[in-house]
């Protein structure tokens, strides 16, 4: 709404006179009704002459959020007389003044395209002139380059090996230095630990030394101490096995008695069957021999 009253107050006349209709806006959304109001017009003082001017302001909107203003200042004049030429004589001009004329432009034409050919020519020398000694100062300019660029880079060739040489000596004694301050850094480093291992196989001797003397004594106070309970229990442990060897020999001899015993039984009871057996074969050798005598006097 407020959008509406703003774009309608701009559209109207500044004269606040002729109070111009308003064009409607090309947009998509409708724009929206207004009442119609009242005319303002400011009339002017009796005393003062004031001197109306028709104008009039057109807008219309082109595009979306662009406006196009038309400025009137008068409505256009319908019979408005244009001014007119005077009329100009014509001469009577004959064929011969026309060819006399055509012959005059066609000579001046000839010695104008001369005087551009012959310009042209000077040009065109003036030209190859300044292309040649642009060449010649071409070629001089390269000719001292290359010399002067020659004679530089002998230079600059000479230079570089002096730098070289003085640099490669710089090096050389920069590293005999080098060496020397090494060689010397590790003969004190080289110094420094062999001190401090004779300093810590000094300790470790000192602490070695007097570890064994504390352990010696400590070993003589316990083996004092110790040596009686050691033989006390070897005497007992010799006794247990004693006991024990003596008991097992007596189990031994024991079984080992038993064992011959039965083995004597079983030698004497295989004798009596052997005895039997014997006697029982001499059994039947003298019932042979009875039965052979037998037949004998039989026969």
């Amino acid at each position: 709404m407020l959008i509406g009253l703003v774009r309608d107050s701009v559209m109207q006349c500044f004269c606040h006179t002729c109070r111009a209709p308003v064009l409607p806006a090309v947009n998509r959304r409708s724009a929206p009704t207004k009442k119609p109001t009242k005319t303002r017009t400011k009339q002017p003082k009796a005393s003062k002459k004031v001197k109306f001017i028709t104008t009039e302001i057109r807008c219309q909107e082109k595009s979306k959020g662009g406006l196009c203003y038309e400025v009137i200042l008068a409505e256009p004049a319908v019979n408005v007389a244009l001014p007119k030429l005077p009329p100009t004589q014509g001469k009577n001009v004959s064929a011969e003044e026309i060819e006399e004329k055509l012959k005059a432009a066609e000579e001046r034409r000839l010695s104008l395209e001369a005087k551009k050919m012959a310009d042209w020519s000077a040009k065109m020398a003036k030209i190859e002139e300044a292309s040649r000694k642009k060449d010649e100062l071409d070629k001089e300019f390269k000719t001292h380059a290359k010399e002067v660029l020659h004679t530089k880079m002998e230079q600059y060739e000479e230079k570089r090996v002096q730098q070289l040489s003085e640099i490669k000596e710089k090096l050389k004694t920069h590293a005999a230095d080098i060496e020397k301050t090494r060689q010397s850094l590790e003969q004190q480093k080289v110094e420094e630990l062999q001190k401090h291992l004779e300093d810590k196989l000094r300790n470790a001797a000192t602490l070695r030394d007097d570890n064994i003397k504390k352990i010696l004594d400590r070993l003589k106070e316990h083996n004092t101490d110790k040596l009686n309970e050691v033989r006390a229990t070897i005497d007992q442990i010799e006794a247990l096995k004693t006991t024990e060897k003596t008991r097992i020999i007596e189990n031994k001899l024991s079984t080992a008695e038993q064992n011959r015993e039965k083995e004597l039984q079983k030698k004497l009871e295989n004798i009596r069957k052997h005895e039997r057996r014997a006697e029982l074969v001499r059994q039947n050798k003298a019932a042979l021999a009875q039965k052979t005598d037998v037949t004998a006097s039989s026969g």
